[in-house]
């Protein structure tokens, strides 16, 4: 990824307010999945007068324009990442919540081949495993 939140927005044409500034710099500083609460919580810690209707307001906005992508992992929120990352799959610890990001070459080659063996030439996919750490001895 060649460019940053900011950026993208502003080639899109978005008004980039300054509030909207920092929630996009939250979010192209996140190494996580954030839900709104999330965002809003490390948004106000940067600028006291951002509001949750505005975090709720900007996420859509990104959504909407292709620089943000919702993810929904079963637990009742959405969250969010930078929608230009490069590919990777989730692992979610249905205990703890936690979401893991992994990339393994067998995987995507075995996506490939079943899609080319039900005649289709693969364009994308989302994977998404829910697990249970393994009991330890």
């Amino acid at each position: 990824m060649s460019d940053t939140i900011i950026a993208r927005c502003e080639a899109k044409g978005l008004r980039m307010t300054g509030q909207r500034r920092t929630i996009a710099q939250v979010l192209q500083q996140s190494e996580d999945h954030p839900d709104v609460e999330e965002l809003y919580a490390r948004a106000s810690a940067e600028d006291s007068g951002i509001s949750i209707a505005t975090v709720y307001r900007t996420v859509k906005l990104f959504e909407e324009a292709g620089i943000l992508e919702r993810l929904e992992f079963g637990d009742g929120r959405a969250r969010y990442e930078d929608a230009e990352r490069d590919h990777h799959d989730h692992l979610i610890d249905m205990q703890s919540g936690a979401v893991i990001e992994f990339v393994d070459p067998e995987i995507e080659a075995l996506q490939e081949k079943i899609a080319a063996k039900l005649g289709y030439k693969l364009k994308g996919h989302r994977l998404e495993l829910y697990g249970v750490p393994l009991e330890k001895d």
